[in-house]
């Protein structure tokens, strides 16, 4: 049995807007639960799309009850990878994230896709959708239930941050055009990422 979201947001910001607050959009006042963002890697396909992958370090705060499912010396960080596909010719980005520890007691899978509003070309759409599931004997129901609802918790924090992030850009560079500022921030990512891929392996 797996716990399905389906939703839909919508940012009164245009498409570049979005897709450059979404490259800095950590730190924020709602994201205190990310502890650290790293580009472990990045391409641009001959039909430049820009594809990366990020590791996210998560704060994993439990429930009282489950705790007695995790060892006293296991940490209760979450390890996240997110993968994204930006399309700037046709402006859409679609993410996908998912949790690479802690599986067995829960594992949440998201899928979204940042476009252009087709009721308001100056507005950006969100479609979300994610899966939670539990492999725990006997309580798989409850930390599903438990899951889905920090999920959603999760999603006015992440819209929060967008949006309190594209206010800072815009005042910070009220000047910029918003070609411009997506450049910048595309090319932010992109020396993060090589600034990453130089660093001596141990």
């Amino acid at each position: 049995m797996v716990k399905y979201f389906l939703g839909q947001s919508v940012l009164r910001s245009s498409w570049d807007q979005v897709f450059a607050a979404f490259w800095q959009r950590y730190p924020n006042p709602d994201s205190k639960h990310v502890l650290t963002e790293d580009i472990v890697h990045w391409d641009v396909t001959p039909d430049q799309k820009l594809l990366s992958r990020r590791l996210l370090t998560k704060t994993n705060r439990m429930p009282r009850w489950a705790e007695r499912f995790f060892p006293a010396n296991v940490a209760h960080s979450v390890y996240i990878l997110e993968d994204s596909i930006v399309d700037p010719q046709n402006q859409t980005m679609t993410t996908f994230t998912w949790n690479i520890n802690h599986v067995r007691m829960m594992v949440v899978e998201e899928s979204c896709v940042y476009c252009v509003n087709p009721e308001n070309s100056g507005w950006t759409e969100i479609q979300r959708e994610a899966w939670v599931s539990s492999s725990l004997f006997g309580v798989s129901r409850a930390v599903q239930e438990f899951g889905l609802a920090r999920f959603k918790s999760n999603v006015t924090k992440t819209i929060k941050g967008i949006d309190y992030i594209l206010a800072k850009l815009q005042d910070e560079a009220p000047s910029k055009t918003l070609v411009e500022t997506a450049k910048e921030a595309t090319e932010k990512a992109k020396e993060t990422a090589l600034a990453l891929l130089r660093r001596p392996r141990s």
